[in-house]
């Protein structure tokens, strides 16, 4: 593949940008679509650049991650909003070995690992739950139970450009908070030629194969074929990845810590409960495109994915309970080595007694069906309008399925062997030095070692949550070319209808005929799985899969209340109108570009379930009605020095989490007349979801100062922004009318008007800062120096955000400081480039108890990594390349703490290895 340095101006289509930013660069990106989803590109693009190059011997050929560079600069200079992009340097060949990765390497982008891998993305500090992802430029299922797009499901190989807006116009609909972005594949007509293209790796990580029956080596295949028929009125095109790839964890976890500082009752970790994690991750995703040039006036385009995960998990450890001195553990404070912290003295290193150890072997496997698709038509009349027509569909099934299975030296806190267990706790979490073997099948039995299961033998637990997700999403719209100031009239509505629903199916594991105890049948035992990492040794290990399966293990029901309150069906209707005027005016040393309009929302929202009345199950259905109008406008002020000024303004906003609108509430009469909110007794009080929630909004100012040179492959750019939040989600007390809820029971209240414990909308605060990115190549500087050059940027942000209470809150995935930055060299067909990225401490996203999510307070992290390669050109090898790719270098692990600033009060402490990744594509010409 070769790009031209040469930039073409834009064609509009059904008012929205569709350019090829340079000869052939379908092969490094690809415009949008549909074309109408995407932010509009008001002004046609001038020609910044060089005309074409002439066709002799002194082109200068631009290619490859350097190719994809300047393709992402000149996606930043000619877009009318506020973006940021990454693009494949090839047909299936994005820079990185995942989207996640990729993104997470944009400036103000970061993102948040699991199992190793990049999910989730956070933009301008802020977590998943404040923007939106898009495929194609239409709204998208997840595989989580909330609205953020897991990355993981994605197959890089199908990709061939990402877009992250930071700023929103009137015509794009599904627009984040902090940001959107737009995942894109290949539209065939666009790439101009026939291409036939495969690629495989092979995967390892050095931290080993850590369970029995995990692997140390992965791969990972693709293909695509794209081509053009009919004198090229008819494309197609073709891209199928598949995955088989091990992950592995080494885990340090806390129950948290005992103590409280003062003298004789220093900070303590209270328990453990720590795995060694082995994951088998196998993906097929295939994507497939048609289009049609019926005529030169009207297209249609076809398109669809599919993505199927399964994400399997061996997790095997043990859990101990001992500062907080349940279960019988006893700890003597005067034994222990005791440091001055910032909070009080933190017992560094001492001994437990009586400890009773529970041996863990859990099964977590999720998986996967992910859909979409759509049908586009697009007309461009020849007197000056054009319309769309747009069906979006995308659709998840999840299973996700956790296995828990406990094991001992006997049943109950005194049926078996204790163990003494002495600690050693610092930064990097706690080693232990016990004195029992937990790794002979004659000392450790199937029981419920520590009584969890009360007058049930609970020796494990089986939970199974099955998640549908299902979206329709119509779209047409009108623009109308325009003389004078204005140039573009643009008038569109949208209708989306999306319903998601959880359902828990939950179950005790006990042992079969009512036993106490039950021996670990030999043929089931595995290898010992070795926790030396925290100085525990080795384990007795099995799958109890195989257990259930034989009838040693059985499952009984759980009848409790607690399992249906977690289930919940969501029904989201949103109908969009929006107009936009786009507007250009030259003047003396460049023109003034930009678009105003206005996008107004009708939100249609309900969540059905079952709520508890005073305990008894009632069948229930509530929700809400509102609007939102969102003003918006943007400016660009080009200079013919190759300088671009850019002010935005606009209302945004970001809808509650899926599952904080659940219906599931339980609540009961309550005769405290000093608690009512009305002064009235008795009263309506509960907890559970809000069906009423409003979005999150905020108002927007965006300021950019950008400079482009070398004939537009570089640009510094300087980012300030600045967000009102006007409204915000918390969790609080608030008033609420239980009137249209079933009355408890027994007793009438005098008033439906209570309180109710749940997520609610409050007051907000603001959240502001500063983003500063280059992408500099070094031939500027000297001719010696071609072929290198450095891309990156880094991004301050500082919130406000109070409460219900009126405190200080944190928002969940925010980091202070992110950072990133790439050092390439490419010539010849040699390639290398090392890549740095940072982020200071955030709120991190965690699977607690039960599979609920969960949040807590992550260690800044750094990761590194680093790529060689050659591409051939010409001779037998023609159209091959191979790599080199080493991920996570400095083995740098994932930590969360105690919600105090002590260094040694670690939560979790997750250790991945380092990833090494050989590989080829090969392009037949």
């Amino acid at each position: 593949m070769a790009i031209r340095n040469s930039l073409h101006r834009n064609t509009l289509c059904g008012g929205i940008s569709t350019r090829a930013l340079a000869a052939g660069m379908a092969l490094a990106t690809l415009a949008a679509f549909p074309a109408h989803a995407l932010a509009q590109d008001t002004e046609e693009e001038e020609e910044t650049e060089a005309s074409p190059a002439p066709a002799d011997d002194n082109v200068i050929i631009v290619e490859g991650f350097r190719a994809a560079l300047e393709s992402a600069v000149g996606e930043k200079r000619s877009n009318a909003l506020i973006v940021e992009s990454v693009t494949a340097e090839d047909i299936g060949k994005l820079p990185d070995d995942s989207i996640g990765e990729s993104i997470a390497r944009l400036p103000g982008v970061t993102s948040q690992r699991l199992n190793g891998r990049a999910n989730v993305i956070a933009i301008r500090g802020l977590g998943p739950d404040f923007s939106q992802t898009l495929l194609n430029g239409r709204e998208q299922t997840s595989t989580g139970d909330n609205r953020a797009v897991e990355f993981d499901q994605y197959p890089s190989e199908v990709v061939s450009q990402v877009v992250v807006y930071k700023t929103p116009s009137a015509s794009l609909v599904g627009q984040g908070l902090v940001g959107t972005i737009d995942v894109r594949t290949i539209r065939p007509l666009e790439a101009g030629e026939q291409v036939l293209a495969i690629g495989a790796k092979g995967s390892y990580a050095d931290i080993g194969a850590l369970n029995a029956g995990s692997k140390e080596y992965g791969y990972r295949v693709n293909a695509t074929y794209v081509d053009q028929f009919a004198n090229d009125t008819i494309g197609l095109a073709l891209s199928a990845a598949y995955t088989n790839e091990p992950y592995q964890l080494q885990e340090f976890n806390a129950w948290g810590y005992a103590g409280s500082g003062e003298e004789g009752s220093p900070f303590v970790i209270g328990g453990s409960k720590s795995f060694v994690t082995s994951t088998q991750l196998e993906r097929i995703g295939v994507n497939g495109t048609l289009q049609w040039e019926a005529s030169p006036n009207l297209m249609l385009t076809v398109d669809g994915f599919y993505s199927n995960f399964d994400d399997d998990q061996s997790k095997r450890g043990i859990e101990l309970p001992l500062g907080f001195q349940a279960f019988g553990t006893t700890f003597d404070p005067d034994t222990a080595t005791v440091v001055d912290g910032p909070f009080g003295g933190f017992a560094e290193a001492g001994t437990f007694e009586n400890v009773q150890g529970v041996v863990r072997n859990d099964i977590f496997q999720r998986q996967a069906d992910l859909y979409s698709g759509g049908v586009n038509l697009d007309y461009e009349s020849d007197d000056g309008w054009s319309a769309f027509f747009d069906f979006g569909y995308s659709r998840t099934d999840r299973n996700e399925l956790s296995i828990e299975s406990y094991s001992g030296t006997g049943y109950n806190v005194d049926g078996g062997a204790t163990d003494t267990i002495g600690f050693v706790s610092d930064s990097n979490g706690t080693s232990f030095n016990p004195t029992l073997d937990y790794s002979d099948p004659n000392l450790i039995v199937l029981t419920d070692p520590l009584g969890w299961g009360g007058d049930r033998i609970q020796a494990g637990y089986y939970n199974n949550r099955i998640l549908e997700d299902e979206l329709f999403q119509y779209r047409t719209g009108l623009t109308f070319e325009m003389d004078g100031l204005f140039t573009a009239l643009h008038v569109g509505a949208n209708y989306t209808d999306r319903s998601k629903s959880l359902t828990p199916d939950e179950f005790f594991v006990v042992p079969a005929g009512g036993a106490e105890e039950l021996a670990i049948p030999s043929e089931f035992l595995l290898r010992a799985t070795n926790l030396g990492y925290l100085g525990l040794g080795p384990i007795v290990s099995y799958d109890a899969r195989d257990l259930i399966a034989d009838g040693t293990l059985v499952l009984e029901e759980n009848p409790s209340n607690d399992i249906p309150a977690k289930a919940f069906t969501i029904s989201e209707e949103l109908m969009t109108g929006y107009v936009q005027l786009d507007f250009e005016r030259p003047f003396d040393s460049g023109v003034v570009t930009g678009n105003i309009g206005v996008q107004a929302i009708r939100t249609d929202q309900s969540s059905s379930g079952i709520a508890f009345a005073g305990g008894q199950r009632v069948d229930v259905e509530l929700g809400d009605k509102f609007w939102d109008v969102l003003p918006s406008a943007n400016f660009t002020v080009r200079f013919d020095s190759d300088w671009v000024l850019r002010l935005a303004y606009s209302r945004q906003i970001q809808r509650p989490q899926l599952d904080d609108l659940r219906s599931a509430i339980s609540y009961g009469i309550n005769n405290n007349e000093a608690e009512s909110p009305t002064g009235v007794a008795p009263f309506i009080s509960g907890s559970g979801g809000n069906p009423f929630l409003r979005p999150y909004r905020a108002n927007a100012l965006d300021m950019n100062i950008e400079k482009y040179f070398a004939g537009g492959a570089g640009v510094v750019a300087l980012q300030l922004f600045v967000k009102d939040l006007v409204n915000y989600v918390d969790s609080s007390r608030t008033i609420f009318d239980f009137a249209g809820l079933p009355t408890p029971a027994g007793q009438t209240p005098e008033t439906t008007v209570g309180f109710l414990d749940s997520e609610v909308n409050t007051g907000g605060g603001s959240f502001y800062g500063a983003e500063l990115s280059a992408t500099i190549p070094f031939d500027v500087f000297t001719t010696a120096l071609d072929g290198f050059g450095v891309t990156g940027g880094v991004g301050y942000t500082k919130t406000a955000i109070e409460n219900a209470n009126g405190d200080t809150d944190v928002i969940p995935g925010y980091s202070k400081w992110v950072a990133n930055g790439t050092l390439y060299y490419e010539r010849g067909g040699f390639n290398a480039r090392g890549s740095v990225r940072y982020r200071s401490e955030f709120l991190a996203d965690f699977t607690g108890f039960g599979g609920s999510p969960t949040r807590r307070l992550a260690r800044a992290e750094t990761i590194v990594d680093a790529q060689v390669g050659y591409d051939f050109d010409g001779g037998a090898l023609d159209g091959l390349s191979v790599y080199l790719q080493g991920q996570n270098l400095t083995n740098a692990p994932f930590v969360s703490q105690f919600d105090v600033p002590e260094p040694r009060a670690v939560i979790d402490y997750q250790e991945y290895g380092r990833r090494f990744l050989a590989g080829f594509t090969y392009r037949f010409r």
